[in-house]
């Protein structure tokens, strides 16, 4: 079964997609970055759902750059689920790489959607 990663400090933001994603995919969660680093190179996930702004010495950002620099991770796709949604936050996201933008609130079947499309 895909994995997907949620990375997310807010529970109810990964219980929503848990929920929306758990019946088709193998859901693994992470509350920070450092945690989430921890999982994507022990797990290989094949997306990442991922906040920019969390707790610890790892943002959202951080964790992207980690992911598209690291030629095993390369296939790795991520979105970004996150409340800074300006144009020049998008844009910086799309630079780093991010397959995908999805600002708070959003639409889980927006998600489930653009994964399906992309898988």
């Amino acid at each position: 079964m895909t994995k997907i990663l949620i990375v997310d400090d807010h529970s109810d933001i990964r219980r929503l997609l848990r929920i929306t994603l758990g019946k088709s995919y193998e859901v693994l969660e992470a509350e920070d970055g450092m945690t989430a680093l921890e999982i994507i190179r022990r797990q290989h996930p094949a997306v990442v759902l991922l906040d920019i702004m969390m707790p610890g010495e790892i943002d959202g950002l951080q964790v992207l750059d980690t992911i598209k620099n690291d030629p095993a991770l390369k296939d790795t796709l991520v979105a970004m689920v996150t409340a800074r949604g300006q144009s020049g936050d998008y844009e910086i996201g799309k630079k780093r790489g991010a397959d995908a933008y999805f600002i708070k609130p959003f639409s889980p079947l927006q998600v489930v959607t653009w994964i399906r499309e992309m898988l």
